[in-house]
């Protein structure tokens, strides 16, 4: 029988909670649909860093790298460890160490839940650059803590990031409704955006089936807000697609719902697979974490194992957990009792 060997990191706060629900849920799946998974959990976090002075061990990368894929559950507790030192120790080195370049995040109100827009006709798909750019870390400080301390943050983009991450958007729009929409800020910054803008240009001449526009990251945050449902495919550099994806959060009914995929699209290294939701230690422990976040990245990490006859069930079964009314408003349902109905109505 087909075994996948799956790496967990439940990580910090909800995160351990929503990790075992959505575990729940894939092994279920699997049993349902001929196939098996192999997890091994491991406890890197902030409590680890705590203890041991790193996110993860000297051969965390390596370990991982043996896996078909990753499932997180959230990092960070800011009291503490600053976010700063979580968000490098951990998230940004396995990204990078993969070649995750492609951050994948899907925008739909589900059966049950009420947007905060009056629209509910809206189906977008956020593709964020993740490997270099804003996030890049190339920079430093000097003279600190004098009155002439300087800090300097350098935006890095290559021909190769960019290429690959716009190429990946039109694939996708192009398996979709056949609309792309990318997203600069060429008017202001006019190397980095203005070099995004222009292989933009270039590409859309091999992909003629697909409609391309480009809008300003101030733009597209109107746009998303007052005619989502004009968008199909939104492809955005490393900052952009981190603030715009947010925003996709809110307007599905909340970051409850905002799953995520960290794509290696050659495969030639794991893919991570997380809700993007945070650790919110306010809610720690109180069993009263949404997992359908947790739940539907797992469907994404399904899919794209190649299992999307489970994946389907999967998301069949959060839409029918939802339309119930259970999990479809924050926080008035408990972890539990989401799980067990994602469960049930699951085949």
């Amino acid at each position: 029988m087909k075994t996948y060997k799956i790496a967990l990191l439940p990580g910090d706060g909800i995160g351990r909670d929503v990790t075992e629900a959505a575990k729940a849920v894939l092994e279920k799946a699997a049993a349902r649909n001929g196939f098996l998974f192999a997890t091994s959990s491991y406890p890197w976090s902030c409590d680890y860093y705590l203890e041991h002075g790193s996110m993860m061990p000297g051969n965390g990368i390596k370990t991982l790298s043996s896996f078909d894929a990753i499932l997180l559950g959230a990092v960070g507790w800011p009291r503490k460890v600053p976010d700063s030192v979580s968000l490098h120790g951990l998230l940004l080195p396995i990204r990078k160490a993969f070649v995750q370049y492609a951050n994948i995040r899907p925008h739909r109100l589900l059966p049950g839940v009420q947007g905060p827009l009056r629209s509910d006709k809206f189906d977008i798909l956020c593709i964020r650059e993740n490997t270099e750019g804003e996030y890049s870390g190339a920079g430093g400080r000097v003279h600190q803590g004098t009155d002439s301390e300087v800090a300097v943050e350098t935006s890095i983009f290559t021909r190769k990031g960019v290429e690959r991450i716009l190429r990946f958007g039109f694939e996708q729009a192009r398996a979709r409704r056949g609309k792309l929409a990318s997203v600069t800020k060429s008017n202001a910054q006019r190397y980095s955006m203005v070099f995004w803008d222009e292989i933009t240009q270039r590409l859309s001449a091999e992909y003629p089936d697909v409609e391309v526009t480009s809008y300003h990251i101030d733009a597209m945050a109107a746009r998303m807000v007052m005619a989502p449902d004009s968008l199909d495919v939104v492809v955005a550099s490393n900052l952009f697609g981190d603030i715009l994806t947010d925003l996709g959060a809110a307007i599905q009914g909340g970051l409850g719902f905002a799953a995520s995929a960290n794509i290696n699209p050659d495969r030639s290294a794991p893919s991570m697979f997380e809700p993007v939701h945070g650790s919110a230690p306010d809610i720690a422990h109180l069993g009263i974490a949404n997992p359908i976040a947790a739940i539907w990245s797992g469907a994404m990490m399904l899919e794209h194992l190649g299992e999307t006859t489970a994946a389907a069930k999967v998301m069949a079964a959060i839409e029918a957990t939802t339309a119930r009314g259970i999990g479809s408003v924050p926080g008035k349902d408990r972890t539990d009792a989401i799980t067990s109905a994602v469960l049930s109505a699951l085949d």
